[in-house]
């Protein structure tokens, strides 16, 4: 009787232990054999179950489909037998994004994973998890027994916790926060603990990607995962000092984390772990759209060789700027920033390797990598600068004689391509000026201009003259190739005096990053 008991506790332990586990990664349901019946639940966004059709699976059946619900209705001609008759769905279920699916009379043989999978013609499936553990019931002698047994663990666990934190090391910080374009930084974690000589250490990301692996008495980079590689390195003799910090060369934005040191005995059993979180801080830098220039800031105390090349790339790995052997090599730079960059001369012995960007527009939003490579391609220094290009804001009174709404770019941009000013809001979006690299011309001549030479001036202002109250809005323009959008600029019109239109009450920012562009698509014809 004591043996078979102990078995039942074991079980129950290790069932209890396994949905615990199981409920980090997806949903997870408990439910007693024999009840009427169990919710598995799931939900999407309307908008993802149009057209679509959603199916429940266990892939340890065969077949695998528990149920299915499409636009008609269910189907259910490849449902397991062993759910006929037992399964259903809200009637309005595609309609208001609640698929989730309703399972009667429950049986031990129910438990196991079940799969909810949106089947979208537009897209990529979209799927969720729900673990379902139905558990045989037992006497009310064992419920209370267990309830017993799981006051006696919390508490000894609380014990053990309470003790065992003394054995690290007072002081220590789980947060660590680091500017872009430090040399390193250190995630600490020491112990006291006396650490067996076989033990292994595993540093990982929120990802359980391999950041660092110590085995063996030595480390293990062919384990780690690629973008931490020559980036990574931990102290000597580590096991005997305690001692578990990671050194991270280099950071970048890409290494806010959250990174978990654990260490596994021989039987990978896990002995200790600790959780830092790394907070990369990138420089922010914003200008308004139509300004001259910006400055991306980069400067270092690090004496840098004369051979050093110096790179700066979009977040797309595009190619902004380099310089190698005293000058400029912008042969394989992105023609988007032809003619619109510059650095400074002497900049490695200086140590200012910051970027000048000419005439920013909406389109130069994006993150900023400046990487300092020796010359053997060694990385020694990497920074990263965030420039946020904010629309334009132009104030003029009504009744003025004109205004001028500036975007200026450089001419070796604008080959073979077409601009287009349009208002946007408020109202209707209405097109207000065009000229096209075949035959230029524009629209409302009477009260807007354009300068005939932008072609090779690079200034595509818009100049609106006899301003009225309607005229007070947001408008933007574009510089397009065949259909493709190559650059923009917002500028938002305002009227002095404290006069109010729509324009100037709506979350301009909000609305001038979503704009539907289909009604001017068909004036987009590049012939």
């Amino acid at each position: 009787m004591q043996g078979s008991l102990t078995s039942d506790l074991s079980s129950v332990a290790s069932l209890s232990l396994s949905v615990l586990t199981v409920s980090q990664q997806v949903s997870a349901v408990d439910v007693s054999e024999g009840e009427q019946f169990v919710l598995l639940p799931c939900h999407f966004n309307k908008s993802e179950l149009i057209n679509a059709t959603v199916v429940w699976t266990r892939q340890d059946l065969s077949p695998s489909t528990v149920h299915q619900r499409q636009t008609g209705g269910d189907e259910l001609k490849d449902q397991n037998q062993l759910y006929r008759d037992r399964t259903s769905m809200k009637a309005d279920s595609l309609e208001t994004g609640d698929v989730s699916l309703s399972l009667s009379d429950l049986q031990l043989s129910d438990s196991g994973t079940y799969t909810c999978t949106v089947r979208d013609p537009r897209g990529e499936p979209r799927a969720t998890d729900v673990e379902l553990l139905v558990k045989e019931q037992h006497p009310w002698w064992l419920i209370v027994l267990l309830l017993l047994m799981a006051v006696l663990v919390l508490v000894l666990s609380g014990r053990l916790l309470y003790h065992f934190r003394h054995h690290f090391i007072s002081g220590y910080k789980t947060v660590m926060e680091v500017e872009s374009g430090a040399e390193s930084v250190l995630l600490p974690c020491r112990t006291t603990v006396h650490l067996p000589e076989d033990a292994k250490v595993e540093w990982r990301d929120r990802n359980k990607h391999k950041v660092h692996v110590y085995k063996n008495g030595s480390d293990r980079p062919e384990e780690q995962l690629w973008f931490y590689r020559n980036r990574t390195k931990m102290d000597e003799d580590l096991l005997r000092t305690g001692d578990l910090s990671l050194t991270l060369r280099r950071p970048t934005a890409a290494d806010t984390d959250t990174y978990t040191c654990s260490v596994y005995n021989k039987k990978t059993n896990i002995l200790m772990k600790k959780k830092v979180k790394l907070e990369v801080k990138v420089p922010q830098v914003e200008v308004y759209s139509g300004a001259e220039s910006v400055l991306l800031s980069c400067e270092t105390s690090v004496v840098l060789p004369e051979d050093a090349k110096v790179e700066w790339r979009n977040s797309d790995d595009w190619l902004v700027h380099a310089y190698c052997n005293g000058s400029d090599q912008l042969q394989e730079q992105f023609w988007f920033y032809r003619n619109r960059t510059k650095m400074n001369e002497d900049l490695l012995r200086t140590g200012d390797l910051s970027l000048t960007l000419r005439h920013p527009t909406d389109e130069d939003t994006d993150t900023y990598t400046c990487s300092v490579y020796s010359r053997e391609g060694n990385i020694l220094m990497k920074k990263q600068v965030d420039l946020g290009v904010n629309d334009c804001q132009v104030e003029t009174e009504v009744g003025a004689e004109s205004v001028l709404l500036p975007f200026r770019t450089t001419p070796e941009l604008l080959k073979d391509t077409n601009v287009m000013w349009w208002r946007y809001q408020p109202g209707q979006v209405m097109t207000v000026a065009m000229r096209k690299y075949q035959e230029p011309n524009q629209l409302s001549k009477n009260r807007t201009r354009m300068n005939k030479d932008f072609l090779t001036t690079g200034d595509l202002s818009l100049t609106l003259r006899h301003l009225t109250l309607e005229d007070f809005g947001s408008y933007r323009c574009v510089v397009y190739r065949r259909r493709k959008i190559l650059m923009w600029t917002t500028v938002h019109l305002k009227a002095k005096g404290g006069v109010q239109v729509q324009s100037q009450t709506e979350d301009i920012r909000t609305r001038s990053g979503s704009i539907d562009l289909t009604p001017l698509m068909a004036q987009m014809d590049d012939r």
